[in-house]
């Protein structure tokens, strides 16, 4: 049964923090709750909230002015409906990010209440990732041109992938049978074994040993992209 009021985490909060040698009151000037100890140079701030919202962020935020030590605290259930109980790693990197610690109170019929700290407030400092900066420049490059729309959802994108699989669907057509070592030649991409034998899309089909043709679903592809078709196509076509 999920709490009423976001005071009801309050006391199991609160005992998890004297536990650990803090002194503990609420509703100091606007703050949930304040914690300090003669070791911390700043008060332990947290603020409570029934779920996670963007009031409590914008609250975390502003007390941020007071202290380093600001966490937020919201109620975990076993419940799996709910973009907070579905996401809590999600929102754990966004309280990281922004320098928050996040605590959860799970209630229980039979036995206290559990508490988990899930980030402690710590300073972010962005790092990328070099891995997945070549990866988004690698996209962004090999594109022939900008066939999605930006914001588009739950909808068919045209990626490099999808578009070089389009390029082996254009010669096969056009061929009818091919190899992959005729196919690497005609479009120019090494990748064209793997994409021939992992058949994504289910556009190809394999005739005979190394020989490969177009599915009716390759096909229809042609017609669904061919105004990818038609960019990419002014490139010399070998012969074979």
């Amino acid at each position: 049964m999920p709490i009423l009021s976001e005071t009801e985490l309050y006391l199991p909060v609160k005992s998890f923090l004297e536990q650990r040698g803090y002194q503990v009151k609420g509703e100091i000037k606007n703050c949930d709750i304040v914690a300090t100890s003669p070791d911390l140079e700043e008060p332990i701030i947290i603020e409570l909230k029934k779920t996670f919202n963007l009031s409590l962020i914008f609250q975390g935020i502003d007390r941020l002015k007071l202290s380093d030590q600001v966490y937020l605290a919201v109620e975990k259930t076993k419940k799996k409906a709910g973009a907070q109980n579905q996401r809590w790693g999600d929102i754990s990197n966004l309280c990281r990010m922004l320098g928050l610690g996040l605590m959860t109170v799970q209630f229980f019929k039979s036995k206290p209440p559990a508490i988990e700290v899930l980030t402690e407030p710590f300073p972010y400092i962005p790092r990328s990732s070099k891995k997945r900066v070549t990866r988004l420049l690698y996209e962004f490059n090999e594109r022939s041109g900008d066939y999605n729309v930006g914001g588009s959802n739950k909808r068919k994108l045209v990626t490099v992938y999808r578009e070089k699989a389009l390029y082996c669907a254009y010669f096969l057509e056009k061929h009818e049978k091919l190899s992959p070592r005729q196919l690497k030649i005609l479009t120019g991409s090494s990748n064209v074994s793997d994409t021939l034998q992992k058949n994504y899309y289910g556009w190809f089909e394999r005739q005979e040993r190394g020989i490969y043709a177009l599915t009716p679903k390759g096909i229809e592809a042609l017609t669904t992209y061919a105004h990818v078709i038609r960019a990419k196509i002014p490139v010399d076509e070998l012969g074979i």
